[in-house]
């Protein structure tokens, strides 16, 4: 059984799918608010002829772009859960990695706590056991987008102010979620330092523990060659669109500018990076020279072709996971 207890479901669960419709779409509504504000700054005519200059499989391909970055991060998670020792076929792990996108944008990022209900609910193992799922795959997307911002820098014609210093927060923290010893010392100094918590401390300490499944140098090398691809996937994605709508910069400079703006936004707290990761990159791009009536469009446009594609997709596989994960659930209870 997973150490996470299922909800009442004919109270809980319905107030708290409420609540998470109503976070989506309020965090929607005041993306949208904001691009409109600087959009209407600018002048509606000029935005809207930039926006109309796209096909519609101009579209498709920034899409396609978004599905290999989805899928190629799905199948690392597969890879992971594998190591781990999760009897999951590709299909179920793939459930849940893009079922998971559905709580991109809620506090606390929910998505990952869902993916690991999901898997206890199917695997019978304990919360304790597979947040080095969740840990790892977290990691492997810092040292991916780290060395990919490192290298489009490297290659970038002009530079990004903080990009250098993002680069290595991205790296080191990269580093310390994957060492266990690391890890599991900063437990130990937690709980000497705080003298309290202490099952929260020992549960951390054993899931630091079960990173050393994780250890093996050709999966890392394989899980960080998925992640390099996916990332790189939705930065090049960018710079077709910037190129389409008049705006070439570069393919390393359109790569930097995305990878920094989503670590930026990121690093605000805001679920999603929503807010930080849009105003960072509407700043680097007028830094390039890019003028607002094509930066605004652009920026609005990318993220919604990856963000908000990511977001679809989990709402469209999120009752299909949940359902799934309920009748193996019982099936398990009924043995």
């Amino acid at each position: 059984m997973s150490s996470i207890e299922p909800l009442p479901r004919a109270t809980t669960t319905p107030r708290r799918r409420l609540r998470d419709t109503l976070v989506f779409a309020g965090l929607f509504g005041l993306v949208l608010a904001g691009l409109a504000g600087l959009a209407a700054a600018t002048g509606w005519e000029e935005t809207r002829a930039q926006i109309a200059r796209l096909f519609l499989w101009q579209i498709g391909v920034l899409l396609l772009l978004s599905l290999v970055n989805y899928l190629a991060r799905g199948l690392r998670w597969h890879l992971f859960a594998r190591h781990l020792g999760l009897g999951l076929t590709l299909t179920a792990s793939l459930r849940h990695f893009l079922g998971g996108f559905a709580m991109s944008v809620t506090p606390g990022r929910l998505g990952e706590l869902v993916r690991m209900r999901w898997i206890g609910r199917e695997t019978g193992w304990r919360f304790a056991r597979t947040a080095p799922l969740m840990l790892v795959d977290r990691a492997s997307d810092l040292a991916a987008m780290g060395l990919l911002l490192g290298a489009a820098l490297a290659f970038s014609a002009s530079g990004i102010a903080f990009g250098l210093p993002v680069t290595l927060m991205a790296l080191v923290g990269a580093v310390i979620a994957t060492r266990p010893g690391l890890l599991a010392g900063m437990a130990s100094l937690g709980h000497r330092a705080t003298g309290r918590f202490p099952r929260l401390f020992a549960g951390m300490r054993r899931a630091a523990r079960s990173l050393k499944a994780f250890s093996s140098l050709p999966l890392m090398a394989l899980a960080g060659l998925l992640g390099l691809v996916g990332w790189f996937a939705e930065g090049y994605g960018f710079h077709l669109l910037l190129v389409w709508m008049g705006a070439d910069i570069g393919v390393a400079t359109a790569v930097a500018i995305f990878i920094f703006a989503g670590l930026a936004g990121g690093l605000t707290g805001a679920p999603g990076g929503v807010g930080g990761a849009e105003a960072a990159m509407v700043a680097l791009l007028s830094l390039e020279g890019v003028p607002l009536e094509a930066s605004i469009p652009a920026t609005a446009i990318i993220r919604v072709t990856t963000l908000w594609f990511a977001i679809a997709i989990g709402f469209f596989l999120f009752p299909v996971a949940e359902k799934l994960s309920l009748r193996h659930a019982h099936d398990v209870e009924n043995r």
